[in-house]
């Protein structure tokens, strides 16, 4: 089923570096930038092209990582298979080396977050996830090309199910699952993978083959 058009105006599809939106977050960035004042310390902005047939859905930024980059999944191991991957299956050129300024782009993908400031010890709360839905769904709407969605981890899965208006119980999480979906009147395909984290990749809920596997598909679909 397709979503309907909301009945208020979307927001932008990038949250305000200073969102207001979250108090605990708001609160745990300032801490952050008080301790590093040169980080980027901000809600942080999708990464990618505006022509994107692929929309990566991260859960939120690592305190280390995009929290201090500027750029979602820079500076973690997360990012370092994310990136990886994604140059594999000819989504990027350049060379990443895991600071904004490498010079790396995207080629018909883009990578945002469920949540776009950085939550203590990486757990949003509901009503966090609930608070930035809207970004999330700014961000689907803003991209005309979009044919595939690919969630990583749980709270990505839901919270973009929530976004296209369906239910979760029809629709799962699981690594590798696919859904045929649609976004306002677009035919979508929602694919899900394990968040691809050093904790999941060090017990081997996540290889990087299983990985791998995820972005065959997406390739498949988007050409």
């Amino acid at each position: 089923m397709a979503t309907k058009a909301p009945s208020t105006p979307l927001p932008p599809p990038e949250a305000p570096r200073d969102c207001p939106l979250c108090p605990r977050l708001v609160t745990y960035r300032e801490t952050v930038s008080a301790r590093e004042p040169d980080w980027f310390n901000g809600a942080v902005p999708s990464f990618g092209d505006e022509t994107a047939r692929l929309l990566v859905v991260g859960l939120a930024p690592g305190v280390t990582g995009a929290n201090r980059t500027g750029r979602p999944f820079t500076g973690d191991w997360a990012g370092d298979l994310l990136y990886a991957t994604l140059e594999k299956f000819g989504f990027s050129s350049g060379t990443y080396a895991a600071d904004p300024e490498d010079g790396l782009k995207l080629k018909k993908a883009m990578i945002t977050n469920a949540v776009r400031c950085v939550p203590p010890e990486n757990k949003p709360i509901g009503a966090e996830i609930n608070a930035c839905r809207p970004f999330l769904q700014s961000r689907i709407a803003a991209l005309p090309d979009l044919k595939v969605l690919l969630c990583l981890g749980k709270i990505s899965h839901d919270s973009t199910v929530r976004t296209l208006g369906l239910k979760l119980s029809a629709h799962p999480f699981g690594h590798n699952t696919r859904y045929d979906v649609e976004f306002d009147g677009r035919p979508l395909t929602l694919l899900s993978s394990y968040h691809c984290s050093r904790y999941n990749t060090n017990t081997k809920r996540l290889t990087p083959e299983m990985f791998e596997d995820v972005f065959a598909v997406a390739k498949e679909i988007v050409g």
